[in-house]
């Protein structure tokens, strides 16, 4: 890290070395982050996650200062994971991790209170920046996003998204990954009555009628990542 994003850290009001959660579902795109966070001086790695309702335990565990987490993980994605974060640990701070420089993508994240949102073609020197940057409480976009138009649309109207509740939002992904109804409702401890509810709402609030429509809908959203 240059002498720059270290002072910012010792700065930030926070303890160092800053304490972060690497969340991603990808085993070795984790192990390369940790690899990463772990060559810098003020930050250490407490622990990792591998989709978001791992990162969430983690997070009530280890109450990490910042947690980097992928945007598209299978079972909870890292949208909805840091939306209940935000709610159960405001002081933590997160970071999305994502492929797509897409305003909308962006857009959602910061909606989800995303203190940070990274692509994954960054530099390694651009990884420090962002840890830097968020730990003193800025918000942090990747240089190749441009801020005008995401404040614009996240100040703009309602999104399809916005029109579904967080377990809608939930069961959204579940179908878009392939589960069955009885999975689905097994995996969150629902009836199947309950779930098919859940599943005719969220149809009828986007006018959507079919599991391929639903599954394009969560794909442009990034609910869910192309090889999902």
């Amino acid at each position: 890290m240059d002498t720059g994003a270290r002072e910012a850290l010792r700065e930030s009001g926070m303890d160092t070395p800053v304490r972060i959660l690497v969340a991603d579902d990808h085993t070795l795109v984790r192990a390369g982050l940790v690899a990463l966070i772990a060559a810098l001086p003020d930050m250490r790695v407490v622990g990792e996650a591998a989709d978001g309702r791992e990162a969430l335990r983690q997070v009530r565990l280890l109450q990490p200062d910042i947690v980097l987490m992928d945007i598209a993980m299978q079972g909870l994605n890292g949208l909805e994971a840091a939306g209940r974060m935000r709610n159960e640990f405001p002081a933590v701070k997160v970071v999305m991790l994502s492929m797509h420089a897409n305003e909308e993508y962006v857009a959602q994240a910061i909606k989800a209170g995303a203190a940070g949102y990274l692509l994954k073609d960054a530099a390694a020197a651009e990884l420090a920046a962002t840890l830097a940057a968020v730990a003193r409480g800025e918000l942090y976009l990747s240089p190749a996003i441009s801020r005008q138009v995401v404040e614009g649309y996240v100040h703009g109207g309602a999104t399809g998204l916005d029109l579904l509740t967080p377990r809608q939002r939930e069961i959204l992904q579940l179908i878009a990954e392939g589960h069955a109804t009885r999975a689905i409702a097994a995996r969150l401890h629902l009836s199947v009555k309950t779930v098919e509810t859940h599943r005719a709402q969220l149809m009828q609030r986007l006018n959507i009628r079919d599991v391929a429509g639903l599954t394009r809908f969560a794909l442009a959203k990034g609910l869910i990542s192309p090889t999902a």
